[in-house]
């Protein structure tokens, strides 16, 4: 499929998935949404990538956040199933493949919202976070209000939320919003070598290990271990489980076959 607002390009096992509106700061508007989960939905079914990533183009934004101007003249109908179950957010956080946000810029609101719903943020020490939508008389609406407080704490969220205010790479850091922070020079050289280093490993493996930790933001501590056992005995019907154990036995890498 070709895109016209991203970028996608391969790189073995890794793809990175390019918001290309670097004029517009790389605010996110409907084309832009709909590009990013056909790419996804794509790469779900492309076995040969076992890792993608999502960034803008440019140094100056990841995403600066939603394009306003398609906020004029909406309805409560229109944002309620613009923002429903398949929305670009939920879309992005129940991918099966690892997802890691390589944050160069900008991070404000919708964009700051696409970034948490990624399993891993790295960021460039000249990225700056917030959730600004207060400052023009709206609130979060891709789950900034929910997923926020499940990283930062419950009154952290509550003061980036009701100020609007953004914060520099290096406080997001230290309050747990971005997970590596780097110089940003070297912002997707270290995003890459944390996606190899994750392809290398047994695929279903790691599918299976992405679904039970996030099982734990959803389910309580006794459901969470349940589903970590049922997850766990999955994987020793795995081909990659028998491999595994014998290049471990004959001290060799294994050869991972994803089954």
């Amino acid at each position: 499929m070709g895109y016209d607002a991203i970028l996608l390009e391969r790189k073995t096992a890794v793809a990175i998935i390019r918001i290309n509106r670097p004029d517009k700061l790389n605010a996110m508007n409907a084309k832009v949404k709909e590009e990013i989960a056909a790419a996804l939905g794509e790469l779900e079914k492309d076995d040969t990538i076992r890792v993608a990533v999502i960034t803008g183009v440019g140094d100056k934004a990841f995403v600066a956040g939603a394009d306003i101007n398609e906020f004029a003249g909406k309805t409560p109908i229109d944002q309620w199933n613009a923002y429903g179950p398949t929305s670009l957010y939920n879309v992005v956080d129940q991918f099966p493949k690892p997802l890691i946000a390589m944050v160069n810029g900008y991070c404000l609101g919708g964009g700051c919202e696409l970034a948490m719903a990624c399993d891993i943020r790295v960021a460039s020490e000249n990225a700056q976070f917030g959730q600004p939508e207060i400052n023009i008389g709206i609130i979060p609406g891709g789950g900034g209000s929910q997923r926020l407080p499940r990283l930062v704490g419950l009154g952290k969220a509550l003061e980036l939320i009701l100020t609007g205010d953004r914060i520099p790479a290096s406080e997001a850091h230290r309050i747990g919003l971005v997970d590596l922070l780097v110089p940003h020079g070297d912002l997707e050289k270290r995003t890459l070598e944390l996606a190899e280093k994750i392809a290398s490993k047994s695929p279903v493996a790691v599918r299976l290990a992405k679904a039970a930790v996030k099982a734990s933001v959803n389910l309580p501590l006794d459901q969470g271990l349940r589903q970590e056992r049922s997850l766990f005995s999955v994987v020793f019907s795995t081909e990659d489980k028998e491999e595994g154990v014998k290049a471990f036995q004959e001290k060799r890498p294994p050869q991972w076959k994803g089954r």
